[in-house]
């Protein structure tokens, strides 16, 4: 995998153009490369993102929970008081 500046260990130098105009397979290949590489970060990233959305949902819960609970010791806590 490469590093934060996208280094990947090979040169990244301007387009070098065949004889025909196009780029050389060579280049292709590179591109290829740095593509697949960007695509894993992309899916590591979406994974840590489904984690932490997963998470997120469940401390959501948990503090509705707990809402929940605490209002209704509350409302017990004032129906003793007004007996």
């Amino acid at each position: 995998m490469s590093g934060p500046n996208g280094d990947l260990g090979m040169p990244v130098e301007a387009a070098t153009e065949g004889e025909d105009g196009g780029f050389e397979e060579a280049e292709y290949a590179a591109i290829n490369s740095m593509l697949d590489q960007i695509n894993s970060c992309l899916d590591h990233l979406e994974e840590k993102n489904d984690h932490l959305h997963a998470r997120l949902q469940e401390l959501l819960e948990s503090n509705r929970q707990t809402r929940l609970e605490f209002q209704q010791q509350l409302g017990e806590a004032t129906n003793d008081a007004n007996s």
